[in-house]
């Protein structure tokens, strides 16, 4: 790897750890600070290393250049008197040696910290979600801003917004007192959640981005469970989820990034080992007496891992929906359940299901009709798919809206 992808490459894998660990140590309160001395670092391995050529070890050169940069504004800031100078080790001269853990453990447990002090609840949903990808997944308000179909300046501000919220609450970076982590662990796990959910059902047209969003929630994820104190069945549940969608990742488009169906994906692409995963961490969910969103969830998914197009499967899928309608009901699981009524049940009994919810302003809604009168009622379909057309917003959507009119006229002809 040359120079020009190295240093985009770890800016991703290291930027987050690295960020992590001197933001810890500078508090929210003076983020920016280390914000700065990380990114210093990076511009000046993109100047030093086009010079000279690239170190023995890029990564060790990092961490050893953005330590050297924290320690040199501690020692000549107010905020090394202010807050760190009774956390330091001194020599028997008391000079000042302040020690500044870099440790693949304290790296982790700084992530983990960092997650519960962004996914607090006195900021806003979305800007959770932001503030995760930003600090503790290194993407630019640019990038962010394409995950979201926003712009870059409402994303740069919503950033700053909840940074300066974080500041003022004193929110500190570490975890809960074990009362409140299973509380505030909720929160984290809906932001994961949404961070997920983004990348896999996005509405985004960048489909590497997506994959990498999908691939930080479930990093993010597993550092919750590695701690014995976050170790909850959601948790577990929560990544088992991800596994079981994740697997089915590389046969959801085609060379040309358009989507397929699950029901013409070709099965042979399917990430065996990702399933295996999803399994274990299913089974680690189930002790407990809680049933979450998450437990049933991960459910519907790991059936929809088993290729065989059976009533068992369908059914299984169909009661599992139910529940999760009970637990927590939301328009698009009610569309899925409805998917699902048509495979167990049939098509005649789906449409009547489907037509009670009156989703008229979501195109998914006539995508999922227009599939369930084909060959029932073609003029319907084709009525429903030009419907969803014009209320599709991604150019993802509107070429397989438009290939299936295509193809319902073909049949029509």
């Amino acid at each position: 790897m040359d120079q020009n992808e190295l240093i985009p490459h770890l800016f991703r894998t290291e930027y987050r750890k690295i960020i992590a660990v001197i933001g810890k140590l500078f508090g929210l309160e003076h983020f920016k600070v280390a914000e700065d001395i990380v990114s210093d670092t990076f511009l000046l391995a993109a100047e030093t290393w086009g010079l000279k050529g690239l170190p023995k070890n890029p990564v060790a050169w990092l961490y050893t250049v953005s330590k050297n940069k924290a320690i040199d504004q501690l020692r000549h800031k107010n905020i090394f008197t202010k807050k760190i100078a009774g956390e330091i080790k001194r020599t028997a001269q008391q000079q000042e040696v302040i020690e500044i853990d870099l440790s693949h453990k304290n790296i982790n447990d700084s992530q983990l910290q960092m997650m519960f002090a962004i996914c607090h609840p006195c900021i806003s949903t979305e800007t959770q979600i932001g503030l995760s990808l930003n600090i503790l997944c290194g993407f630019g308000a640019e990038e962010i801003a394409d995950a979201f179909l926003s712009n870059k300046e409402t994303i740069y501000k919503r950033l700053k917004r909840g940074k300066e919220k974080l500041k003022s609450e004193k929110i500190e970076i570490e975890l809960p007192v074990q009362k409140d982590i299973n509380s505030r662990l909720e929160t984290v796990l809906t932001t994961l959640y949404l961070l997920f959910s983004e990348g896999y059902y996005s509405t985004s047209n960048k489909v590497t981005l997506q994959k990498e969003l999908c691939v930080e929630a479930m990093r993010l994820n597993l550092l919750i469970i590695q701690n014995e104190l976050t170790n909850i069945p959601a948790a577990n549940a929560l990544l088992a989820l991800m596994c079981f969608h994740s697997s089915r990742f590389e046969a959801r488009t085609d060379q040309n990034g358009e989507l397929i169906l699950y029901r013409d994906q070709d099965t042979e692409l399917w990430n065996t080992e990702l399933i295996s995963r999803g399994e274990y961490y299913l089974n680690k969910a189930a002790s407990g007496n809680e049933l979450t969103k998450y437990h049933i969830e991960a459910a519907i998914a790991y059936w929809h891992t088993h290729k065989e197009d059976t009533n068992e499967k369908w059914e299984n899928i169909l009661q599992l929906y139910n529940k999760l309608l009970q637990i927590e009901y939301s328009p698009i699981a009610a569309l899925n359940r409805t998917y699902a009524l048509s495979k167990a049940n049939g098509k005649a009994e789906a449409i009547i299901e489907a037509e009670k919810l009156q989703l008229t302003e979501n195109h998914l809604y006539h995508s999922l009709l227009a599939e369930l009168y084909k060959d029932i009622d073609n003029s319907s379909s084709l009525q429903h798919l030009q419907t969803a057309l014009a209320l599709a917003k991604t150019v993802t959507d509107k070429k397989m809206i438009a290939a299936n009119i295509e193809k319902l006229n073909r049949v029509a002809q």
